[in-house]
Protein backbone atom coordinates (compact mmCIF):
# COMPACT_ATOMS: atom_id res chain seq x y z
CA UNK A 1 0.00 0.00 0.00
CA UNK A 2 2.91 2.17 0.87
CA UNK A 3 4.58 1.80 -2.33
CA UNK A 4 1.03 2.35 -4.43
CA UNK A 5 0.71 5.77 -2.57
CA UNK A 6 3.98 7.10 -3.65
CA UNK A 7 3.81 6.08 -7.29
CA UNK A 8 0.10 7.76 -6.98
CA UNK A 9 1.59 10.57 -5.25
CA UNK A 10 4.38 11.31 -7.97
CA UNK A 11 2.38 10.63 -10.87
CA UNK A 12 0.03 12.77 -9.74
CA UNK A 13 1.51 15.89 -8.23
CA UNK A 14 5.03 16.04 -9.66
CA UNK A 15 5.54 17.93 -12.76
CA UNK A 16 7.98 16.20 -15.68
CA UNK A 17 10.75 17.85 -17.70
CA UNK A 18 11.41 16.06 -20.87
CA UNK A 19 14.18 16.43 -23.70
CA UNK A 20 13.48 17.81 -26.64
CA UNK A 21 12.58 15.44 -29.69
CA UNK A 22 15.18 14.48 -32.54
CA UNK A 23 14.49 17.04 -35.34
CA UNK A 24 11.32 18.77 -33.35
CA UNK A 25 11.99 22.45 -32.66
CA UNK A 26 12.00 23.15 -28.90
CA UNK A 27 9.00 24.75 -28.18
CA UNK A 28 6.81 22.40 -24.75
CA UNK A 29 9.94 20.69 -22.99
CA UNK A 30 7.78 19.88 -20.06
CA UNK A 31 3.91 18.57 -19.01
CA UNK A 32 2.58 18.50 -15.67
CA UNK A 33 -0.10 15.50 -14.97
CA UNK A 34 -3.34 16.01 -13.36
CA UNK A 35 -5.85 13.21 -12.01
CA UNK A 36 -9.07 13.91 -13.65
CA UNK A 37 -11.09 10.90 -11.86
CA UNK A 38 -10.36 6.96 -10.12
CA UNK A 39 -12.09 4.41 -8.84
CA UNK A 40 -12.44 2.24 -12.17
CA UNK A 41 -11.81 -1.27 -12.16
CA UNK A 42 -8.85 -2.27 -14.98
CA UNK A 43 -9.72 0.30 -17.04
CA UNK A 44 -9.31 -0.67 -20.89
CA UNK A 45 -10.64 1.94 -23.25
CA UNK A 46 -11.97 5.50 -23.82
CA UNK A 47 -13.43 7.08 -26.82
CA UNK A 48 -13.88 11.07 -26.06
CA UNK A 49 -17.58 12.31 -27.41
CA UNK A 50 -17.98 16.04 -29.19
CA UNK A 51 -19.01 17.28 -25.85
CA UNK A 52 -15.77 16.28 -23.87
CA UNK A 53 -17.30 13.74 -21.87
CA UNK A 54 -15.31 10.57 -22.41
CA UNK A 55 -16.47 6.90 -22.70
CA UNK A 56 -14.27 4.47 -20.38
CA UNK A 57 -14.66 0.68 -20.41
CA UNK A 58 -13.60 -1.38 -17.32
CA UNK A 59 -12.69 -4.65 -18.24
CA UNK A 60 -14.88 -6.45 -15.71
CA UNK A 61 -17.55 -5.51 -17.74
CA UNK A 62 -18.87 -1.68 -16.48
CA UNK A 63 -18.94 0.95 -19.21
CA UNK A 64 -18.74 4.72 -17.96
CA UNK A 65 -18.96 7.75 -18.83
CA UNK A 66 -16.90 10.87 -17.13
CA UNK A 67 -17.36 14.33 -17.40
CA UNK A 68 -14.88 17.11 -18.20
CA UNK A 69 -14.82 17.79 -14.46
CA UNK A 70 -14.61 14.21 -13.33
CA UNK A 71 -17.52 13.16 -12.27
CA UNK A 72 -17.85 9.00 -13.16
CA UNK A 73 -21.41 7.95 -14.32
CA UNK A 74 -23.21 5.00 -12.87
CA UNK A 75 -22.57 2.10 -15.55
CA UNK A 76 -24.43 2.18 -18.59
CA UNK A 77 -27.05 -0.38 -18.91
CA UNK A 78 -27.43 -2.80 -21.52
CA UNK A 79 -23.86 -3.53 -22.22
CA UNK A 80 -23.13 -7.48 -23.05
CA UNK A 81 -21.97 -9.84 -20.86
CA UNK A 82 -18.46 -10.37 -21.38
CA UNK A 83 -15.95 -12.72 -20.19
CA UNK A 84 -13.83 -11.10 -17.87
CA UNK A 85 -11.16 -14.09 -17.14
CA UNK A 86 -7.32 -13.37 -17.55
CA UNK A 87 -6.58 -10.72 -20.71
CA UNK A 88 -10.59 -11.22 -21.66
CA UNK A 89 -13.55 -8.45 -20.80
CA UNK A 90 -15.07 -5.40 -22.40
CA UNK A 91 -12.16 -4.10 -24.02
CA UNK A 92 -12.17 -1.05 -26.93
CA UNK A 93 -15.07 1.30 -27.20
CA UNK A 94 -15.57 3.75 -30.43
CA UNK A 95 -17.87 6.20 -31.85
CA UNK A 96 -19.42 5.96 -35.20
CA UNK A 97 -18.69 8.67 -37.81
CA UNK A 98 -21.98 10.19 -37.70
CA UNK A 99 -22.14 9.54 -33.51
CA UNK A 100 -23.08 13.42 -32.94
CA UNK A 101 -26.24 12.55 -35.23
CA UNK A 102 -26.74 9.19 -34.38
CA UNK A 103 -25.93 8.44 -30.90
CA UNK A 104 -24.17 4.88 -32.04
CA UNK A 105 -21.30 3.19 -30.41
CA UNK A 106 -19.12 0.45 -30.57
CA UNK A 107 -17.44 -1.80 -28.39
CA UNK A 108 -14.90 -4.79 -28.37
CA UNK A 109 -15.27 -7.57 -25.73
CA UNK A 110 -14.58 -11.21 -25.10
CA UNK A 111 -17.86 -12.76 -26.21
CA UNK A 112 -18.89 -16.37 -23.68
CA UNK A 113 -20.04 -18.94 -24.62
CA UNK A 114 -19.82 -21.60 -21.57
CA UNK A 115 -16.07 -21.90 -20.72
CA UNK A 116 -15.32 -20.69 -24.24
CA UNK A 117 -14.70 -17.20 -25.68
CA UNK A 118 -13.67 -15.12 -28.63
CA UNK A 119 -13.56 -11.77 -29.34
CA UNK A 120 -17.08 -9.88 -30.68
CA UNK A 121 -17.56 -6.18 -32.12
CA UNK A 122 -21.10 -4.98 -30.88
CA UNK A 123 -22.99 -1.57 -32.24
CA UNK A 124 -25.70 0.03 -30.03
CA UNK A 125 -26.76 3.60 -29.31
CA UNK A 126 -26.09 5.43 -26.73
CA UNK A 127 -29.26 7.30 -25.12
CA UNK A 128 -30.41 7.86 -21.63
CA UNK A 129 -27.69 6.18 -19.70
CA UNK A 130 -28.10 2.84 -21.49
CA UNK A 131 -27.01 0.84 -24.84
CA UNK A 132 -30.75 0.26 -27.12
CA UNK A 133 -30.54 -1.72 -30.29
CA UNK A 134 -27.12 -3.66 -29.78
CA UNK A 135 -26.46 -5.57 -32.51
CA UNK A 136 -23.16 -7.99 -32.84
CA UNK A 137 -21.54 -6.86 -35.74
CA UNK A 138 -18.70 -9.28 -35.73
CA UNK A 139 -17.94 -12.54 -33.69
CA UNK A 140 -14.42 -14.25 -33.62
CA UNK A 141 -15.31 -18.15 -33.91
CA UNK A 142 -14.56 -20.88 -33.15
CA UNK A 143 -14.92 -19.51 -29.36
CA UNK A 144 -11.96 -21.29 -27.90
CA UNK A 145 -10.80 -21.93 -24.08
CA UNK A 146 -7.87 -19.88 -23.94
CA UNK A 147 -8.43 -16.75 -21.34
CA UNK A 148 -5.54 -14.54 -23.30
CA UNK A 149 -4.78 -13.20 -26.77
CA UNK A 150 -8.15 -11.08 -28.00
CA UNK A 151 -6.34 -8.22 -29.22
CA UNK A 152 -8.47 -5.78 -29.50
CA UNK A 153 -8.55 -2.31 -30.89
CA UNK A 154 -10.97 -0.55 -33.23
CA UNK A 155 -10.09 2.45 -35.40
CA UNK A 156 -12.62 4.39 -38.26
CA UNK A 157 -10.91 5.06 -41.20
CA UNK A 158 -11.27 7.73 -43.06
CA UNK A 159 -13.77 5.77 -46.05
CA UNK A 160 -15.87 5.31 -43.18
CA UNK A 161 -14.90 1.50 -42.67
CA UNK A 162 -14.22 -0.08 -39.48
CA UNK A 163 -10.72 -1.93 -38.47
CA UNK A 164 -10.98 -4.34 -35.85
CA UNK A 165 -7.80 -6.33 -34.47
CA UNK A 166 -7.64 -9.38 -33.26
CA UNK A 167 -5.14 -12.28 -31.33
CA UNK A 168 -4.66 -15.57 -32.26
CA UNK A 169 -6.12 -16.94 -28.81
CA UNK A 170 -2.90 -18.48 -27.33
CA UNK A 171 -2.80 -21.63 -28.00
CA UNK A 172 -4.00 -21.00 -31.75
CA UNK A 173 -1.02 -18.86 -32.89
CA UNK A 174 -0.25 -21.32 -36.09
CA UNK A 175 -3.49 -20.44 -37.30
CA UNK A 176 -2.30 -16.54 -37.48
CA UNK A 177 -0.76 -17.97 -40.86
CA UNK A 178 -4.21 -19.68 -42.13
CA UNK A 179 -6.80 -17.24 -43.98
CA UNK A 180 -10.15 -19.27 -43.49
CA UNK A 181 -9.76 -18.47 -39.64
CA UNK A 182 -9.78 -15.22 -37.47
CA UNK A 183 -7.03 -16.41 -35.37
CA UNK A 184 -4.52 -13.50 -35.60
CA UNK A 185 -6.32 -11.18 -37.77
CA UNK A 186 -6.40 -7.20 -38.58
CA UNK A 187 -10.78 -7.61 -39.97
CA UNK A 188 -11.99 -4.72 -42.09
CA UNK A 189 -15.71 -4.51 -42.09
CA UNK A 190 -18.45 -1.85 -42.44
CA UNK A 191 -20.34 -0.15 -39.51
CA UNK A 192 -23.35 -2.41 -40.22
CA UNK A 193 -20.98 -5.86 -40.29
CA UNK A 194 -21.35 -6.06 -44.08
CA UNK A 195 -18.06 -6.62 -46.17
CA UNK A 196 -16.02 -4.26 -48.32
CA UNK A 197 -16.34 -5.37 -52.03
CA UNK A 198 -12.72 -4.36 -52.56
CA UNK A 199 -11.39 -6.54 -49.20
CA UNK A 200 -8.18 -8.73 -50.09
CA UNK A 201 -9.83 -11.78 -49.89
CA UNK A 202 -13.53 -11.00 -50.57
CA UNK A 203 -13.58 -13.20 -53.62
CA UNK A 204 -11.57 -15.99 -52.10
CA UNK A 205 -14.08 -18.60 -51.26
CA UNK A 206 -11.13 -20.24 -48.81
CA UNK A 207 -10.55 -17.28 -46.83
CA UNK A 208 -12.33 -15.43 -44.61
CA UNK A 209 -13.65 -12.07 -46.60
CA UNK A 210 -13.40 -9.90 -43.29
CA UNK A 211 -9.58 -10.47 -43.23
CA UNK A 212 -7.48 -6.90 -43.91
CA UNK A 213 -4.36 -8.93 -42.70
CA UNK A 214 -2.85 -11.59 -40.99
CA UNK A 215 -0.14 -12.75 -39.45
CA UNK A 216 -0.13 -11.48 -36.22
CA UNK A 217 -0.24 -12.11 -32.50
CA UNK A 218 -2.02 -10.32 -29.92
CA UNK A 219 -2.65 -6.47 -31.35
CA UNK A 220 -4.07 -4.06 -28.56
CA UNK A 221 -2.98 -0.60 -30.57
CA UNK A 222 -4.16 0.62 -33.62
CA UNK A 223 -4.16 4.47 -34.91
CA UNK A 224 -4.79 5.91 -37.91
CA UNK A 225 -2.52 7.99 -39.56
CA UNK A 226 -3.72 11.68 -39.68
CA UNK A 227 -1.79 12.58 -43.27
CA UNK A 228 -2.04 9.22 -45.33
CA UNK A 229 -5.20 7.53 -43.42
CA UNK A 230 -3.33 4.17 -43.04
CA UNK A 231 -4.12 2.05 -40.18
CA UNK A 232 -1.19 1.51 -37.79
CA UNK A 233 -0.82 -1.34 -35.03
CA UNK A 234 1.18 -2.42 -32.49
CA UNK A 235 1.02 -5.80 -31.19
CA UNK A 236 2.58 -8.29 -28.27
CA UNK A 237 5.88 -10.15 -29.32
CA UNK A 238 6.18 -13.22 -26.92
CA UNK A 239 9.19 -12.45 -25.29
CA UNK A 240 10.66 -9.83 -26.76
CA UNK A 241 9.37 -8.97 -30.28
CA UNK A 242 6.80 -6.31 -29.96
CA UNK A 243 6.19 -4.45 -33.19
CA UNK A 244 4.89 -1.93 -35.03
CA UNK A 245 3.36 -2.71 -38.15
CA UNK A 246 1.24 -0.19 -40.87
CA UNK A 247 -0.80 -3.29 -42.25
CA UNK A 248 -1.32 -3.48 -45.70
CA UNK A 249 -4.33 -6.06 -47.74
CA UNK A 250 -3.63 -9.25 -48.31
CA UNK A 251 -0.05 -9.10 -46.24
CA UNK A 252 1.53 -11.81 -43.82
CA UNK A 253 3.21 -10.65 -40.72
CA UNK A 254 4.71 -13.36 -39.83
CA UNK A 255 3.33 -14.94 -36.56
CA UNK A 256 4.42 -17.27 -35.39
CA UNK A 257 6.90 -17.93 -38.46
CA UNK A 258 8.92 -14.83 -38.00
CA UNK A 259 9.39 -12.23 -34.77
CA UNK A 260 12.08 -10.66 -33.32
CA UNK A 261 11.41 -12.25 -29.62
CA UNK A 262 11.72 -15.51 -28.25
CA UNK A 263 9.02 -18.05 -27.58
CA UNK A 264 8.31 -18.15 -23.29
CA UNK A 265 10.37 -21.43 -23.19
CA UNK A 266 13.05 -19.74 -25.22
CA UNK A 267 12.48 -21.77 -28.71
CA UNK A 268 13.82 -19.51 -30.78
CA UNK A 269 12.17 -18.13 -33.75
CA UNK A 270 13.95 -16.96 -37.18
CA UNK A 271 14.03 -13.23 -37.28
CA UNK A 272 14.31 -12.79 -40.96
CA UNK A 273 10.88 -11.47 -42.10
CA UNK A 274 11.26 -10.61 -45.48
CA UNK A 275 13.34 -13.51 -46.53
CA UNK A 276 10.36 -15.47 -45.25
CA UNK A 277 8.17 -13.64 -47.29
CA UNK A 278 6.38 -11.86 -44.78
CA UNK A 279 6.57 -7.93 -44.12
CA UNK A 280 8.94 -6.47 -41.76
CA UNK A 281 8.03 -4.26 -38.83
CA UNK A 282 8.61 -0.78 -39.19
CA UNK A 283 9.86 -1.08 -35.03
CA UNK A 284 10.22 -3.66 -33.06
CA UNK A 285 10.91 -3.84 -28.68
CA UNK A 286 13.31 -6.41 -27.62
CA UNK A 287 13.22 -6.36 -24.74
CA UNK A 288 9.25 -6.32 -24.47
CA UNK A 289 7.58 -3.28 -23.54
CA UNK A 290 3.91 -4.88 -23.60
CA UNK A 291 2.33 -2.11 -26.15
CA UNK A 292 -1.12 -1.16 -25.17
CA UNK A 293 -3.43 1.93 -26.79
CA UNK A 294 -1.74 4.03 -29.38
CA UNK A 295 -2.22 7.84 -30.62
CA UNK A 296 -1.38 10.16 -33.19
CA UNK A 297 -0.69 13.61 -31.22
CA UNK A 298 -2.50 16.63 -34.18
CA UNK A 299 -3.48 19.14 -31.28
CA UNK A 300 -1.95 22.45 -30.61
CA UNK A 301 -1.45 22.15 -26.37
CA UNK A 302 1.75 20.79 -27.43
CA UNK A 303 3.06 21.78 -30.81
CA UNK A 304 6.89 20.36 -30.14
CA UNK A 305 4.73 16.66 -30.11
CA UNK A 306 2.42 17.14 -33.11
CA UNK A 307 2.97 14.09 -35.54
CA UNK A 308 4.27 12.07 -32.82
CA UNK A 309 2.91 8.53 -31.82
CA UNK A 310 1.85 7.62 -28.41
CA UNK A 311 1.50 4.60 -27.07
CA UNK A 312 1.30 3.15 -23.22
CA UNK A 313 3.41 0.75 -21.86
CA UNK A 314 2.13 -2.36 -19.77
CA UNK A 315 5.85 -3.94 -18.79
CA UNK A 316 7.69 -1.12 -19.19
CA UNK A 317 5.27 0.93 -17.02
CA UNK A 318 5.80 4.33 -18.97
CA UNK A 319 4.56 6.21 -22.02
CA UNK A 320 6.47 6.15 -25.79
CA UNK A 321 6.51 8.91 -27.67
CA UNK A 322 7.90 7.99 -31.18
CA UNK A 323 8.90 10.34 -34.16
CA UNK A 324 8.60 9.53 -37.43
CA UNK A 325 10.16 10.04 -41.18
CA UNK A 326 7.63 8.83 -43.32
CA UNK A 327 7.19 5.17 -42.51
CA UNK A 328 10.85 5.04 -40.72
CA UNK A 329 11.00 5.63 -36.72
CA UNK A 330 13.50 8.25 -35.81
CA UNK A 331 13.62 9.01 -31.69
CA UNK A 332 11.80 7.31 -28.71
CA UNK A 333 11.08 8.63 -26.20
CA UNK A 334 10.00 7.12 -22.26
CA UNK A 335 7.34 9.90 -20.34
CA UNK A 336 6.52 8.98 -16.78
CA UNK A 337 8.50 6.38 -16.36
CA UNK A 338 8.79 3.25 -13.74
CA UNK A 339 5.41 4.39 -12.52
CA UNK A 340 1.96 2.49 -13.69
CA UNK A 341 0.81 -0.03 -16.39
CA UNK A 342 -0.93 2.01 -18.61
CA UNK A 343 -3.82 0.56 -20.78
CA UNK A 344 -4.86 3.50 -23.01
CA UNK A 345 -3.30 6.63 -24.44
CA UNK A 346 -5.54 9.18 -26.46
CA UNK A 347 -5.99 12.94 -27.85
CA UNK A 348 -9.08 15.13 -25.97
CA UNK A 349 -10.66 17.45 -28.01
CA UNK A 350 -8.94 20.34 -25.65
CA UNK A 351 -5.39 18.77 -27.23
CA UNK A 352 -4.50 17.41 -24.08
CA UNK A 353 -3.21 13.73 -23.45
CA UNK A 354 -5.51 11.06 -21.78
CA UNK A 355 -3.96 8.29 -19.94
CA UNK A 356 -5.81 5.43 -18.85
CA UNK A 357 -3.87 3.61 -15.71
CA UNK A 358 -4.38 -0.62 -15.87
CA UNK A 359 -5.05 -1.32 -11.89
CA UNK A 360 -8.20 -2.28 -9.66
CA UNK A 361 -8.32 1.28 -8.48
CA UNK A 362 -7.72 2.87 -12.58
CA UNK A 363 -7.26 6.23 -13.01
CA UNK A 364 -7.98 8.58 -15.79
CA UNK A 365 -4.89 11.15 -15.96
CA UNK A 366 -4.40 14.16 -17.88
CA UNK A 367 -1.14 15.83 -19.46
CA UNK A 368 -1.40 19.22 -20.08
CA UNK A 369 1.60 21.95 -20.84
CA UNK A 370 4.08 22.95 -17.56
CA UNK A 371 3.01 25.41 -15.91
CA UNK A 372 5.76 28.16 -15.40
CA UNK A 373 6.40 28.82 -11.58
Amino acid sequence: MRIQLKILFFVIFASFTISPPLHAQRIQTGFDVRLVAEGLQFPWGMAFMPDGHVLVTEKIGRLRVISPDGRVSEPIKGVPAVFAQQQGGLLDVALDPDFSKNRVIYLSYAEPEGFKAGTAVARAELKDGSLENLKVIFRQLPKTESGVHFGSRLAFAPDGNLFITLGDRGNYLEEAQQTDNYFGKIIRIRPDGSIPADNPFANDPKAKPEIWSYGHRSVQGAAIHPKTGELWIHEHGPKGGDEINIPKPGKNYGWPKASYGVHYDLTPIKDEHAEQGFEEPIHHWTPSIAPSGMVFYTGNLFPGWRGSLFAGALVGRHVTRLTHDGNTIRNEEKLLMNTVRFRDVEQGPDGALYLLTDEENGKLLKLTPKQSQ
